[in-house]
């Protein structure tokens, strides 16, 4: 470090007189990453440990100043600071100062060397900025147009800069681009020797000429260039010029000198160097070869095959994760087929699809390296078709052929200037197969098809030719009925006759030919002029069109003209009744129906009406797309319902309640918490009036009931008290384990209440005797001894409403 000291110094040479001496400001990084360590060394305690020394040699006649960056706030790209302003006998100010940085935020780095600039008054005077950094700007945009302009505004303005520890390609394009637009120089350094060396090179050679010197890896001497990642270092006696720059060629600026390069071939992990001197006599290239030596490997298999065919590799190699032997063009880097050598040796590998001469090769993954060769001859293969020269459209016409029959071979039919196809089937099917001809009519070929490349091995011309097909059917239906059509034509597999709109694509109802002839179709639900089709499953190609005419329905509906909430209303009606119509009652002007009935059931059909009064609307509706056909007003009235009952009761007893009301099927009165939805106990209606509700078991205040069953309606509602009920016991204090006492008890004594033994604590219980068993009941003990407790359960919700503490002895 003292070293550093005095190369510093050299840049301020003391045979200068002080007032021709620039005025210099050292900008310094106290960025967060300064606390990055080399060799256990944070970067900042270096830095400090060298500005120390070095003011200790500065003449004292050296203005000099000191600027600091991102050493206060994290993520400020403002945090720049002239701590101390350029002057004489600024040295132990500057070394107070750079003790105290504690590195924390961004790196302003441009911006750092603008406020120097300012602080130097460059535009009026002459100045120096040295600017020692280790990171990438995370601020300026653009470093290099900064330094543009500070050099075209300033009388003397130079900026030498000095990567500390970097090896990051931008951060390092960025500080040259700022040395170069000043005309300063640019040094690399790793440790405090090799800034030191570099500030040597900027006191010593202000004016370097340098040349451009390219570097390039290659996998071998004269071999080709490697196309995994390099790292290069390069350095001179001044220091280091590069470190682990990446790139397979890199160029750099080399100034007259002896160099040392290394190159490191990351992933095989190993590392080559060499020297070399730049004069300036021009450009210099420098090219390190790598020579590691491959294993050995030997590749063995037939020496000819015909295309397509598998035939049995042998070889013996390093057999390394997914090495691989491979079929390949000769001359050519890749591959046509492969086949793993974890899959043993021999192995199948698949010839290519074309002839031609060919290689078997040994692979290594790591590299792609081919460690062995062997050629092969693929040859070519004959197959031939046997099909007819004409087919109707659609039909399903027999090939024989004679091929290879590979996986996934298939026999196809396409037009000649197509290279895909109509249709297909596989070889596996058989021989001879069925292949479906197109839908259009035209001249095409069957193929047959390796499905190794889809390449072509045999093609044989067939004419597609149209044919005729015919529709009987009536002029004209009535909406939604189903009608007989006849029809005349191919009867494909899922052929099909529909029913559309004239000019529209899309069906609205269709039947199979496979069905019978005549097809049975239903016909649209709104009266029209229609399409009668004749349709090819395949392609949904239409070959016979007849038209129709669809007439509208006369439906009629007779209901009265009002009728009570929930009531069942006779609708009396005049319609199709086709399978699946209905009759419904709906809100007027809503699509959605409340209730309806088929028309299948009867006429008239009966429909439950609504359970809220008000306006409604019977409908005729059609199954097919709910289509209503006629409808008619209803108005829905309420209906007058009372409850009578005491106003309390006990908890668990059963109640007498009185009702007026409908008593349609199904309803019920019921007992809720009051302001809730659910019940806690109900009875039906169809049991019988007064219905018998059961009290809840919990005390408290309830509501009485009536509930529609249809949406649960709540037409008439009355309060109940429920008041408390408790029980009480007579027993002894103590009682064996396992033994039986007697307890009597004092309770309601509903059906299924009983008294059980528990323990303390816990909700459930270990034996238990109902009520009805008599008074007292025989209760077994627990076999364990302990303090437990008798309890009364209500049978309802299992509730307690009395206990008595028993203890059970050994």
């Amino acid at each position: 470090m003292r070293c550093l000291a005095l190369l510093l110094s050299l840049l301020l040479p003391a045979t200068l007189a002080a007032q021709d001496r620039p005025n210099t400001i050292l900008v310094l990084d106290g960025s967060g990453s300064m606390w990055g360590q080399i060799d256990g060394v944070p970067k900042i305690t270096i830095a400090q440990d060298v500005v120390t020394d070095l003011l200790q040699t500065l003449p004292a006649d050296q203005r000099l100043g000191l600027t600091v960056y991102g050493h206060r706030e994290r993520g400020n790209c403002s945090d720049i600071e002239t701590v101390v302003a350029p002057d004489l006998n600024t040295r132990d100010a500057i070394a107070q100062a750079v003790a105290g940085i504690s590195p924390l935020g961004k790196t302003p780095m441009t911006d750092a060397v603008i406020a120097a600039a300012n602080a130097l008054r460059y535009t009026e005077d002459s100045a120096t900025v040295i600017l020692v950094s280790d990171g990438v700007e995370t601020c300026n945009p653009d470093p290099c147009a900064a330094a543009r302009l500070l050099e075209e505004a300033g009388i003397d303005f130079t900026a030498h800069v000095i990567g500390f520890d970097i090896s990051d390609a931008e951060a390092l394009a960025q500080m040259r681009c700022i040395a170069e637009e000043t005309g300063g120089t640019f040094r690399t350094a790793r440790d405090a020797d090799e800034l030191a060396a570099a500030l040597s090179v900027i006191t010593e050679e202000p004016e370097i000429i340098t040349v451009n010197g390219t570097f390039r890896a290659t996998e071998s001497a004269g071999g080709l260039s490697i196309t995994d990642d390099v790292l290069w270092s390069v350095t001179s006696d001044a220091g280091v010029i590069v470190d682990d720059m990446a790139g397979n060629p890199i160029n750099i600026d080399l100034a007259e000198g002896s160099y040392r390069a290394t190159a490191t071939w990351v992933v095989k992990e190993v590392s080559e160097d060499t020297t070399f001197t730049v004069s300036s006599g021009g450009d210099v290239t420098v090219t390190i070869p790598f020579d590691i030596p491959l294993p050995q490997a030997t590749v063995t298999g037939p020496a000819s095959a015909v295309i397509g065919d598998t035939v049995q590799v042998a070889w013996s190699g390093p057999n390394a994760a997914r090495d691989y032997i491979a079929v390949s063009e000769v001359g050519e880097r890749g591959y046509v087929n492969y086949s793993y050598t974890q899959d043993g040796s021999p192995l199948d590998l698949q010839m290519p699809p074309e002839p031609g001469s060919y290689e078997l090769r040994y692979i290594l993954n790591d590299g792609n390296e081919v460690l062995a060769s062997a050629p092969i001859e693929v040859t070519p293969l004959a197959v031939n078709l046997i099909a007819p020269d004409t087919a109707a459209i659609g039909e399903t016409v027999t090939i024989g052929w004679d091929g290879p029959d590979y996986a996934r071979d298939y026999i196809s039919v396409a037009r000649p200037d197509d290279r895909g196809y109509e249709n297909y089937t596989y070889t596996a099917r058989g021989n001879p197969l069925g292949l479906e001809m197109p839908a259009e009519p035209g001249t095409y070929e069957v193929r047959y098809v390796m499905n190794q490349g889809s390449t072509v091995l045999a093609r044989a011309t067939i004419t597609v030719s149209d044919i005729k097909a015919g529709l009987v059917a009536p002029d004209e239906a009535t909406a939604g009925a189903t009608i007989a059509v006849g029809w005349d034509g191919p009867d494909y597999a899922r052929d099909y006759i529909a029913v559309g709109e004239v000019g529209e694509g899309s069906y609205i109802n269709y039947t199979y030919t496979q069905q019978g002839n005549p097809a049975m179709v239903e016909m649209p639900t709104d009266p029209g002029s229609y399409e009668l089709r004749y349709v090819l499953n395949q392609d949904r190609e239409v070959i016979a069109t007849r038209m129709i005419t669809i007439t509208p329905l006369a439906v009629t509906l007779d209901a009265p003209d009002t009728a009570p909430v929930g009531a069942a209303v006779a609708v009396t009606w005049q319609g199709p009744d086709y399978t699946r119509d209905f009759i419904s009652v709906g809100e007027v002007g809503e699509g959605a129906n409340i209730n309806y009935a088929y028309t299948q059931q009867g006429n008239p059909a009966v429909v439950d009406m609504p359970t809220q009064p008000g306006t409604y609307e019977l409908r005729y509706v059609l199954d097919q797309d709910r289509e209503v056909v006629a409808t008619r007003l209803i108005t829905v009235t309420p209906i007058a319902v009372t409850l009578d009952a005491p106003d309390t009761a006990p908890a668990g007893s059963e109640l007498a309640v009185t009702w007026d009301g409908p008593d349609y099927s199904r309803d019920y009165i019921a007992v809720s918490e009051v302001g809730e939805r659910g019940n806690v106990n109900y009875a039906y209606t169809q049991q019988g009036n007064p219905a018998i509700v059961e009290m809840p078991a919990i005390p408290g205040t309830y509501e009485l009931r009536y509930v529609l069953d249809q949406d649960r309606e709540v037409v008439a509602t009355r309060i109940v008290t429920v008041t408390p009920v408790s029980a009480d016991f007579m027993a002894p204090d103590t009682a064996r384990a396992g033994s039986t006492i007697d307890v009597g008890w004092a309770g309601p004594g509903y059906a299924r209440d009983f008294v059980a033994i528990s323990e303390i604590g816990e909700s459930g219980y270990i034996n238990y005797r109902y009520t009805n068993s008599g008074n007292p009941v025989q209760l077994e003990m627990p076999e364990a001894a302990g303090t437990y407790e008798i309890r009364y359960y209500l049978n309802q919700d299992r509730t307690v409403i009395g206990s008595r503490l028993i203890t059970v002895t050994q």
